[in-house]
């Protein structure tokens, strides 16, 4: 076995999406009040295509994960960006005006 095959250390990733009965809101309307959905537990996260329902500890482990992830991907877009063109001047500071302020020529 290799180094990165050791198997039983790493937790499956399971794919989810939202309650088919709830819509991924966890509640549904009663007659007077929100109830807890039952079909999803209360959770508004299915098991994608089987509709199972993860147990609790699972289920957080699973949200964790799917959390990490959409913090990556909101990470990568907010991710610093390369200013081009004329505006660069104006945007990055080159200290060649008084006292080491930006000189832009203008």
């Amino acid at each position: 076995m290799q180094k990165g095959q050791v198997h039983g250390f790493k937790r499956e990733r399971i794919e989810l999406e939202p309650c088919s009965i709830c819509t991924g809101k966890a509640v549904v309307m009663g007659l007077f009040y929100e109830l807890v959905c039952t079909e999803c537990s209360g959770s508004g996260w299915v098991v994608l295509g089987s509709r199972l329902v993860l147990s609790l500890d699972d289920l957080v482990t699973q949200l964790s994960f799917k959390l990490q992830q959409a913090e990556r991907e909101i990470a990568a877009l907010k991710g610093p960006t390369k200013v081009v063109g004329p505006q660069r001047q104006y945007k990055i500071s080159n200290r060649l005006g008084a006292g080491g302020t930006n000189y832009t020529g203008d």
